[in-house]
């Protein structure tokens, strides 16, 4: 019996989820990512990445030689966490307590 167009597709679809999945399961257990490992976990194109690189902006290391460039899973982890935007919430709530904080050294009354 012959596969139609649809099935195709549909099974094609499920061998490339498949292959993401796979993917996904080796980079879990890798502590060293190359650069392809990096784009597929970041989202990052290897353009970008080579760039962050030769501008020292992401923390990297260099094989022997220099041939081949690694990274440690857990610096880029914190590296993409690196710069935490606060809620509007916890803005509020500096400003409050520095303006709190400046009437009390002030002298003023709360």
């Amino acid at each position: 019996m012959a596969i139609n167009h649809k099935e195709q597709v549909m099974e094609n679809e499920i061998l490339e989820q498949l292959q993401e999945i796979k993917q996904l399961t080796l980079l879990g257990a890798k502590k060293a990512l190359n650069m392809n490992d990096l784009s597929f976990l970041t989202g990052l194109s290897k353009s970008h990445i080579y760039k962050l690189v030769c501008g020292k902006k992401i923390p990297y290391y260099k094989s022997e030689g220099g041939k081949f460039t690694y990274f440690e899973k857990s610096e880029i982890e914190t590296w993409l966490l690196h710069y935490r935007i606060p809620t509007n919430d916890e803005v509020e709530n500096k400003a409050d307590n520095y303006i709190i904080t400046e009437k009390v050294k002030g002298g003023g009354h709360v």
